[in-house]
Parts: C-alpha cells; structure tokens; sequence
C-alpha cells in the first residue's frame, strides 16, 4: 500500500469579486502518495494553480483541512508556514526567478543557506545535483543571464532540490521552453522521481502530462476524474492512447 503524504479534506477556495464570491476550488478531498509523480491538468480557470499553491502552503484555504504527515499545515500561521516550505518542500516555476546579481551556484546555495544547512554540505549536495541534471562547473560559476533558458530551469530545479523536499511542487516548468529545452526539464524531473523524489505539477500540455503516473483533472474547482498510467516508459504509445482517452471524456 502506498503511503500518504499529503491529503486534503473538503478543501476550498474562494475569492471575492466585485462584490460576489468566485469559488476556485470546491470541498476537494485528495491523497497525495510518497513517490509519485502527480499531474494536474485542467482547462484554463479551472482551479489548477490554486490548488498547486494551497497544498503547498503557498496560499491558505478558505475551507478545509490540508494534512502533511500527521501536521496540519492550513492552520500554521504565515511564518510557521514560510518554515514549513523551506524544509518540506521544493518549487518550480514557468517563470525560473533565480537573482542576476548572484552566480548560479550562489542562487542554489543560498536556498539552502536561508533553511540553516551546513555550508560544505550544500556544497557537495549541490555539486551531485548539478552533475544530475547535466550543469558544468562553468555555467555554475556564471549569471543567469549567461546560461540558457534550458540551463537555467534545471539549475531551479537543483535550487528546488537542494534542501532534499519530501514533495516538489512544479507548475508548468516547460511553459516558457522551447521543445528541446522542454524535453531536457522533463527528463530531469523523471530522472528524480525514478530515485523516488514525490512531483506534483500543473501542465496544460500532453508531452508534460505523459511523465506523470497518476493524472487528475480539474474542473469547475473539483476533481472530475484521475487516470492512472503507471510509470514512465519512453515511447510507450499506448500511454499516449489512455491518455488522450482519458482527456477526451474529460472534456478537453
């Protein structure tokens, strides 16, 4: 049986607007499981983001209880919760945010730094990880101006990495890539799920999708329906089928 690492009961999610109230997400209950690599998809407003952030205490419900292990985290308190992300959790945006005045390999370390780790040991850890994902010692040592666009959301990915987080967290990472540079990030995202690291991501595209083993779909706020693919294999076209099958009912 797997083991539950995160879950959510009756989670919801409301905003005012204009005087009304928008609800984004709706009573929601969901397991999330140790060493999956969990897709959210969805068409456009139906929820996928929020629902992203509020697991990982990014943003707080308007209802509802998000448990991680045995804590509570939708009742810490915004500096609890700020913790709570430094140790438990890594992020990965479309939009990668490392700092220009600093190298790369500062941008890491300084993740890690700000969660109080020992300095040679992120040093190390960092050095494995950027080999992982294919980073030289050079572009290490340069600005994020220098290097990629594909370079620099694998070096997010280390920064995201580099506290070892029980879940990571990635919302449309291949968003702003092109198609190679895309297919790099997938990669690593797999290669680190493959040595058990838990991924949750939004992704609105079909290639992304595939690399997931449990697909959810979102809509209207609720979880309309979840397909499961079993793990990644490269060109099993038969994943392809499910899926688009699955979508197609869904509405997609």
């Amino acid at each position: 049986m797997k083991e539950i690492l995160l879950q959510t009961e009756k989670l919801s999610k409301s905003f005012s607007n204009g005087g009304s109230m928008q609800h984004v997400l709706r009573n929601i209950d969901l397991e999330l499981y140790k060493g999956d690599f969990t897709v959210i998809m969805g068409a456009s407003g139906a929820g996928k983001s929020t629902l992203l952030y509020a697991l990982s205490g990014m943003d707080t419900p308007t209802l509802g209880a998000i448990t991680f292990g045995e804590r509570v985290i939708s009742d810490l308190s915004q500096d609890a919760l700020a913790v709570f992300r430094r140790e438990h959790c890594g992020f990965v945006f479309q939009q990668i945010y490392l700092i220009d005045g600093m190298s790369v390999l500062d941008n890491v370390l300084a993740a890690g730094l700000l969660a109080g780790r020992d300095k040679k040991a992120l040093v190390r850890r960092a050095g494995e990880l950027f080999a992982a994902v294919g980073i030289s010692e050079e572009a290490q040592r340069k600005f994020p101006a220098q290097i990629s666009g594909g370079e620099a959301q694998r070096a997010g990915i280390v920064r995201a990495l580099i506290n070892a987080p029980e879940i990571l967290f990635a919302d449309e990472p291949t968003g702003a890539l092109n198609s190679q540079t895309g297919l790099d990030v997938l990669d690593t995202l797999t290669r680190f799920n493959e040595r058990g690291q838990s991924v949750v991501m939004v992704t609105h595209d079909m290639r992304s999708a595939r690399r997931g083993n449990r697909i959810l779909y979102l809509k209207d706020g609720v979880i309309l329906g979840e397909c499961d693919l079993g793990r990644y294999v490269h060109g099993d076209v038969q994943r392809h089928k499910k899926l688009s099958a699955f979508l197609q009912e869904m509405g997609w």
